[in-house]
Formats: C-alpha cells, sequence, structure tokens
C-alpha cells in the first residue's frame, strides 16, 4: 500500500513563496534509517520543524534518491496576496500533485498533515482516499517526508533570494517575521517578494 503526503512550509511567511510537497513511500516504511546520523536514531523521519537544518538536508537527500515519487509546488507571494492563504495552500497542493503524477506512480491513499482537505475540489483525485491528520507530518512516515522536501526547498530558495533582496536577512529568516526583518521593511522598503496583504508588510505600504 502506497500513501501520498502532503505537507505544505511559509504559510505565515512575511515574503517568498508557500511552498508544498507531495511524496509517495510505502505506508509503514520507515527508509533511511541505516544510513542516517545517529543523532536522529530512532525517529528518522518526523516534522521537519524538529530536525536541524543539516539533519533536513541530509534526509532530502535520502527521499529523492529513494522516494517512489515526489512533487513540488511552488505559490508566489503575488499569488497569496491575490488569492489568499487557504487557496493558496491548496494551489501549491494541487502543483505538488500534478508534479508527483507526472513519474506515472500508483498510490492508494492521499494524507493531508493538519485537518483540512484542500484537495476536496479536485475531481480526478476522488477516486483516492483522501484524510488528514492533525500532526501526521510527525508520525506518518509520507508525511514527513512531505515536510522535510517542502522545507529544504523553500529555504534554499530563500537564501538564493537573500543575495538579490540583501539586508532583509532572508537567509536567516527564510522571509519570516523577525525583528530585523521589521525594521528591514521600515528602512529598505517593501520589495516584490514581500506578502503585501500580511499586516506587517501592509502597515509599512500605508505608512508610505
Amino acid at each position: 500500500m502506497v500513501a501520498v503526503g502532503l505537507d505544505e512550509v511559509g504559510r505565515g511567511a512575511w515574503a517568498g513563496p508557500l511552498v508544498a510537497a507531495a511524496v509517495a513511500l510505502p505506508y509503514n516504511k520507515k527508509p533511511f534509517q541505516e544510513d542516517c546520523p545517529p543523532k536522529i536514531g530512532g525517529t528518522v523521519l518526523r516534522d521537519s520543524k524538529r530536525l536541524s537544518q543539516r539533519q533536513r538536508e541530509r534526509l532530502d537527500g535520502f527521499i529523492r534518491l529513494q522516494a517512489d515519487a515526489f512533487g513540488i509546488g511552488w505559490v508566489s507571494a503575488a499569488e497569496v496576496d491575490s488569492l489568499g492563504l487557504t487557496a493558496a495552500v491548496r494551489l501549491a497542493m494541487q502543483r505538488a500533485m500534478q508534479e508527483l503524477e507526472k513519474s506515472g506512480v500508483c498510490y492508494d491513499e492521499i494524507i493531508i498533515d493538519g485537518n483540512y482537505n484542500y484537495l476536496s475540489e479536485v475531481s480526478e483525485l476522488s477516486a483516492f482516499a483522501v484524510s488528514t491528520m492533525v500532526g501526521a507530518d510527525d508520525v506518518v512516515p509520507a508525511v514527513s517526508a512531505a515536510s522535510i522536501i517542502a522545507k529544504v526547498a523553500r529555504d534554499n530558495a530563500m537564501r538564493e533570494l537573500a543575495r538579490e533582496y540583501t539586508g532583509y536577512g532572508f537567509a536567516d529568516n527564510v522571509g519570516y517575521g523577525t525583528r530585523q526583518h521589521a525594521a528591514a521593511l521600515e528602512q529598505l522598503g517593501v520589495t516584490d517578494m514581500h506578502r503585501k496583504s500580511f499586516r506587517p508588510v501592509r502597515s509599512v505600504i500605508e505608512r508610505g
């Protein structure tokens, strides 16, 4: 039985894309354990937020090589502003599934982290069991893997943006709200990578 895990990152960020990942794994498989650093121990695949950057990046490589398939869906800051968060997460997950399905992988069910089915309006997925689970990213291997893939992809993208948009600390805060980020918005202004519908960013725009 193969499950596709779905998770997203970047929901609350002030800047940068919202990213979702879909990863197909045998439902009870906990791969990569024998190859992982000893520090991870028995909890090899877990919520990306509970892993160090080094652990995430190491696992990201194993997942990409050994998962049945994976896909990443990107939604820009401008799209987040235009659509709103719920619709943006839905679009990111749809795009992740579209990328995964290009591989031709066969799967039996889809598990989404959280308590909302963002794929409920996708008619072509109606033949599959879609379930939601709060905390799935910490207990379901496919969802944990999706969490890691999405987090590493987004963090790397934000570090690339840091080279172009200097002064905002994107390499460290990866677009999330920090004192440094807030100060940079006041001093340097809002960029096209910022989500202008988010209150901290919008307030800077309104003050001119």
